[in-house]
């Protein structure tokens, strides 16, 4: 067999993207379902938390203001994760999400408190706007009880009469980052380019293949000049260049027509699609030698997506699920992407602050890559 040859994948990379584009049953999963998808998600999903990451800023430094944290923590919503003096360091733990709520204790707090009329600050990282409401809603609901007990203990305890307290002396002022709003589609809609990214890529490859196998063009192909590397670029290289204007046509439908804010940078956003997306079609390819039929193929990618996006944290919090499918969400690329891409929305994060789910985003891709090559060179030899 002669050596590798770009005109000959030139001739099948255009020989795949005309059979993509002409299969009237092709087109719709390209550009048609994608839209259908993103409006559903955008408008229909929700989801809940616990386990709240919560950052203390205590300026008080008193017993009144370490009971404040202590009834965040005994409720079992709240897990504080770090402590500092400096104000400087909640807004960095925010911005780079080792935190989701911040709560900071202003001095003098206990004496405000003694006097009825406290107040401390809630900052939340509002990317993920179920999670930010929800930890609002649940740390008002705390933080009024707790000042309502306060001020029932100050008074001995009466109910009622002129001893009586009406409210709590606590006033919490919460603020919501990067989704001032908490509008829930502003946290799915980015997250929808990786689950329908995930579904192009699978299907378009996997099946692909095994319908070349079906009709019985693979063993042409195989018999023909062309080399295993450019069989195999030809079949992903088409299946990358749709992904991609899958990638820019979702892009531009969210910010557009749901407003959702793009604050990071295209560059970063396209790096991390790009290894996604090898990773996406390494998976398509494994597939595709362990499926003999296009029914056996589309089985295997419903088993493969389904999990994926569940230990994602697209639907449920990684950190509310049991232990064990924690650690299981470290293999999984999707979660690894979701992480990037709204960070990289709604944050205007960097590559720089995000090198972990880069790094283990290049590390799937490579390992799956050099899995498929593998299997697919051993299956048409």
């Amino acid at each position: 067999m002669s050596g590798f040859s770009w005109f000959r994948l030139g001739q099948m990379v255009r020989k795949e993207l005309r059979q993509l584009l002409r299969d009237p049953r092709s087109r719709p999963i390209l550009f048609v379902a994608p839209l259908v998808q993103l409006v559903l998600f955008g408008y229909a999903v929700s989801t809940d938390v616990r386990h709240v990451r919560t950052f203390v800023v205590d300026h008080d430094r008193t017993e009144a203001s370490r009971a404040i944290e202590d009834a965040l923590t005994a409720s079992g919503y709240f897990d504080i994760v770090e402590r500092s003096a400096s104000p400087a360091d909640l807004v960095r733990a925010l911005d780079r999400g080792s935190a989701t709520v911040g709560l900071e204790i202003p001095p003098g707090f206990a004496a405000d408190l003694a006097a009825g009329h406290a107040r401390v600050q809630l900052l939340l990282d509002g990317s993920d706007s179920n999670e930010a409401t929800v930890a609002q809603g649940y740390a008002t609901l705390i933080l009024a009880s707790h000042g309502a007990t306060v001020a029932r203990e100050a008074s001995g305890g009466r109910a009622g009469g002129s001893g009586a307290v009406a409210g709590s002396p606590v006033d919490l002022r919460a603020r919501a980052w990067y989704n001032p709003e908490l509008e829930s589609r502003v946290y799915n809609v980015p997250a929808v380019i990786g689950i329908l990214l995930l579904i192009i890529c699978l299907i378009l490859t996997a099946l692909g293949v095994v319908r070349e196998r079906e009709t019985g063009t693979l063993d042409q192909l195989l018999v023909s000049p062309i080399s295993s590397a450019e069989l195999m670029l030809g079949k992903t290289v088409p299946v990358l260049l749709v992904a991609l204007i899958d990638l820019i046509v979702i892009a531009t439908v969210g910010t557009l027509w749901f407003s959702i804010p793009f604050r990071g940078s295209p560059l970063a956003l396209l790096l991390a699609a790009l290894l996604f997306i090898t990773a996406g079609l390494s998976v398509g390819l494994l597939v595709s030698t362990i499926s003999r039929t296009q029914q056996e193929a589309f089985m295997t990618i419903f088993l493969f997506i389904l999990p994926s996006v569940v230990l994602s944290g697209f639907f449920f919090p990684i950190r509310s699920m049991p232990e064990v499918f924690q650690w299981l969400t470290l293999a999984n690329p999707v979660r690894w992407f979701l992480e990037i891409v709204r960070s990289v929305f709604l944050k205007g994060t960097g590559i720089r602050e995000l090198w972990v789910p880069y790094l283990a985003l290049a590390g799937m891709a490579g390992g799956f890559l050099a899995l498929a090559v593998a299997r697919f060179r051993r299956e048409i030899a």
